[in-house]
Formats: structure tokens, sequence, C-alpha cells
């Protein structure tokens, strides 16, 4: 019998269970980063050499050298061309799909010009060289590779890195299937916290990038938490959620299934389904006791549904409103009759998911958003991957003689107030003419005659 825990906002005590519920500390323990911490130095100060005896420590076997951590790009499309033809159409469909969104995504430089001539504006341009970190193993994620990769390639990085643990030298055919469509530039054989501290210093065969993206253990989390700065990351997550709402007139073994879907990840998953109708939650708890004995991943999901998991009776849709904005929820399921409506009213959540027929499962795979969500609330101030991840921006500052003068005004007095007398005086010096016979005079004018002023 699946055990989950049921609520409701009329206790008097509902947001302290909330907040128990909620709960989710995820920051390493002491030993963790001690391990973590001795690895990335071991990377710094040895290089390939560790990553070999860490491959051989972890992965339990003896690359010949570090070379042969590589991947060549031809093993990329054979794994491509042997994997049967519908997972290769699979792949195909959603990384179709993943990359037509991700265009919209992609921003553009721009700029403007005042009228005394002074350009401002913003050049947009690709990272020069970004990490993936994609699970090995039993964990073996191809969607991961597409959403994390094709946004990548969008905004135009140049050069991709993808590194997979292979335990007993063995890769998912999968995801280097994946990685040949998403059109990943270099691949290598390791992974751990090993790999996140080659990513991010670089070793004699291994490149330093710009930003590291992609998901893995509490190892690899640890890693990118302590490299960031060195480089990007993308998040630091935690488990995955899914919030359901439901009015009630949902096939209740489908309100089940969903809340499986994101329960079957592991044992720290949570579950929620939010709901004004007493009635249905009785059923959705009878569909879960139906249908768990079919699962796979059974005693996962139980464990899952016991610890992290609830059943929320609210006093109506606009009260499940404010619940979902203090949640915060990764995966928001809006299963009622007018979702759109509801959605305009929702602040904080990764990806919604709005009618009866939209399982989150979709957007896992090939619906075309990014599956790479904010978790543990982080969606209060964190969004989606997206293709703006991998572009930066540099502000365009270009001032005309008349502009310069103008603005040397304001400078001045807010640079003396701060008693940055050379700031004051650099801008003064524009204003002023003091450089007005220097060479580039004639290069800075504008062309629309206000230089001659």
């Amino acid at each position: 019998m699946a055990k989950i825990q049921q609520l409701t906002t009329t206790d008097p005590d509902f947001e302290q269970q909330l907040r128990a519920l909620l709960a989710w500390e995820s920051v390493s323990d002491q030993q963790v980063n001690q391990t973590v911490n001795d690895i990335i130095a071991e990377i710094r100060s040895r290089g390939d050499a560790a990553l070999v005896e860490y491959t051989h420590r972890f992965d339990r076997w003896e690359p010949a050298n570090a070379a042969a951590l590589e991947i060549p790009a031809e093993r990329l499309e054979r794994a491509y061309n042997s994997i049967p033809a519908k997972q290769r159409d699979a792949l195909e469909h959603a990384a179709q799909r993943i990359q037509a969104y991700a265009k919209h995504q992609k921003m553009d430089s721009w700029s403007y010009t005042e009228k005394d001539g002074t350009l401002l504006g913003q050049q947009v341009t690709p990272l020069d060289r970004v990490g993936l970190y994609v699970p090995g193993g039993k964990a073996a994620y191809p969607s991961s590779v597409l959403m994390n990769a094709i946004p990548a390639k969008v905004a135009g990085v140049p050069e991709l890195i993808m590194v997979v643990p292979t335990p007993d030298a063995e890769v998912n055919l999968l995801v280097l299937a994946a990685a040949h469509i998403a059109r990943v530039d270099r691949i290598f054989a390791i992974g751990g916290a090993q790999a996140v501290a080659a990513l991010a210093y670089g070793t004699e065969s291994i490149p330093g990038v710009d930003k590291i993206v992609g998901p893995g253990n509490i190892y690899v989390a640890t890693a990118k938490r302590a490299v960031f700065g060195q480089v990007g990351i993308d998040m630091v997550a935690g488990p995955s959620e899914i919030l359901v709402v439901c009015d009630g007139q949902t096939n209740p073994d489908w309100i089940a299934m969903d809340l499986f879907s994101q329960a079957e990840h592991d044992e720290d998953a949570q579950s929620i389904l939010i709901s004004p109708d007493a009635g249905f939650i009785q059923q959705v708890k009878a569909s879960i006791e139906k249908l768990l004995p079919e699962m796979e991943r059974r005693e996962i999901i139980k464990t899952a549904l016991r610890e992290r998991g609830a059943l929320i009776q609210v006093r109506g849709l606009d009260e499940a409103v404010d619940v979902i904005n203090a949640i915060a929820p990764e995966h928001l399921e809006l299963s009622i009759a007018n979702p759109q409506t509801m959605a305009k009213k929702i602040h904080h959540a990764g990806a919604i998911f709005m009618g009866r027929y939209t399982a989150e499962a979709l957007g896992d795979y090939c619906a075309g958003p990014n599956h790479v969500l904010p978790t543990s609330r982080t969606a209060r101030f964190s969004s989606p991957l997206g293709v703006y991840d991998f572009q930066k921006r540099s502000s365009l500052i270009m001032a005309s003689a008349m502009g310069a003068a103008h603005l040397a005004n304001s400078a001045s007095i807010l640079a003396r107030g701060e008693g940055l007398t050379a700031h004051a005086r650099s801008a003064e010096y524009r204003r002023d003419g003091n450089n007005a016979n220097t060479p580039q005079q004639e290069d800075e004018c504008c062309g629309n005659g206000c230089c001659s002023q």
C-alpha cells in the first residue's frame, strides 16, 4: 500500500506543514565537499594523469593514456546508424522541435542613436566553448543531450565539449546517437567531479570551457558549485518535482500516472496534487493503489510518494494559485477547464503544462521547450535553460562630441560626490575641449554636423 500525505488549507498549521513538505537540503555534507575538493586539486595539479587514475578507480576500466578517453566522431555516427529506426526517428523528431523552439529564443544585437549622435546598444555574442555533462551508466539520458546541446548550437557556440562517465567502458548508444544529432564537437569518456574539474580548469588533453551545463549526482553538483566563478554553470539542481492542479474532471488514472512520472526518478523526487474536490482526491488515491503494482520502479515511486508526496485540498482554484506560487514548482500541470487564464496568475513555475491532454512527460522529451528547469523553489528567481544561457551581452556606448559634453555635467557632479576626482576630470576633459586637437576627434565625429556646432 502506498502512503501519501494528505493536507488541507483549512488546517490551522497548513503553512507549517507545507514548509516541512517542501524543505530540501541540497547542500552537500562535509565528507562529499572534502572528496570533491580533493579531486579538483588533483586534476588541477596532475591533469590527464589524475583523470586516467580516477577513470580506473571509479569506472572500473583503465585507459591506455589520456588520448584513449576521447570518443571519436565516427563512433557517434556508427551509434546513430546502429540504433533501431524508431529510436532514431524519435530522436530526430525531438531534436527538430527543440531546435525550432530554441530559434525563437535567440537574442540579436541592437543599438539606437540619440539626436546628438551618441550611439547606445547591446552586442550579443555566443560563448566560445561550453562543457556538457551527461550522466552515464544506469542513468543514461539522451534527451538531456538534446536539451543541453541544441540551444548551445542555436546560440552559435563554436565548440561544445561533452563528458560522459563510462562504467566498465560501456557507453549508451542512444546517448552517442543524440550527440551526433546535436552536433557535439568532442566527447570524453569521463565523469564525476573529475570531469567537472577538467572542464573548468582544462588538462593537457581536455580544453577548459567557459560554462558547464547538464545534470549529475551529488558529487557532480557539488563540483559545479565549487568551480562556479572560474566558469559559469547552468544551475545546481535538486530532485525532480511535479505539481498537478485538477478541478476533478480529469481521469484520475491520468493524474496518478502523472504523479508517478516524476516520482520514478528517485526517492527524493516530489509529486503533489492540488484539488478543491475532496472526492476526486480520494479517486486519485485509489488510482495510485491500483496502478502502482504495474510500475517497474514501484519501490522508488512508493518511497518518493511517502517521503515527499502530498494530496492537498484547497477551497477553490483561486486559493490553488496562492499555493502554487508558494511552492514555485519545477513542473506545473494545470489540468483544468481554463488553464490559460490561470497560467497568467502564476508567477513562479519552471514550466507550465496547460490542459488535460498535456502530460509533463511530453515536455521531458519532444514538446520543444527545455526540460532543464529550476527546482527547490528556485523558480522564484530562475528560468528554464535556453539559448540565452549560451549568449552573453556587451554594452555599446559611443558618445558624440555634443553627447559627451552633455553627459559630462552629470558624470562630473556624481563622480565628485563620490570623491572620485579622476572620474570627474576624465569626463570634464571631453566637455571642456582639452583634447579637442587629438587625432581621434575627426574619426569620432558622428557625421551629423553636430560636432562643428
